[in-house]
């Protein structure tokens, strides 16, 4: 069991910017998983990673394909209070579910810096 948050790093965030960003996509996410994914993905400490890609267009992409194989996701769009306008698609949480589910949609991705 883990989560997985792909940042858009094409937008080159600021840091606390994106550690908002990325906790948005955590919490979201974790919200609209299975009731059955969520106790065993807190008994093993809530293992999250954080990937990136290269633009909104691929980010959009891993949201599609994850929402396809049925995984719990969240795209987070900025309020476009700060740094990028509103609407702004930032980052996508996926998970909590099992390592396989997941791999098969992020594991070609490398980690954020």
């Amino acid at each position: 069991m883990k989560q997985v948050i792909v940042v858009d790093a094409g937008l080159r965030l600021p840091p606390g910017k994106l550690a908002a960003q990325v906790a948005h996509a955590a919490v979201g996410a974790l919200l609209r998983a299975a009731r059955e994914d969520v106790r065993p993905w807190l008994d093993a400490g809530m293992p999250k990673i954080v990937l990136q890609c290269g633009s909104e267009a691929e980010l959009l992409d891993v949201a599609a394909r994850a929402e396809k194989a049925r995984l719990p996701v969240l795209v987070v769009r900025d309020a476009g209070r700060t740094v990028v306008e509103a609407g702004t698609p930032t980052c996508v949480g996926i998970g909590p579910a099992s390592a396989e589910r997941i791999d098969a949609i992020t594991g070609a991705l490398k980690l954020a810096p």
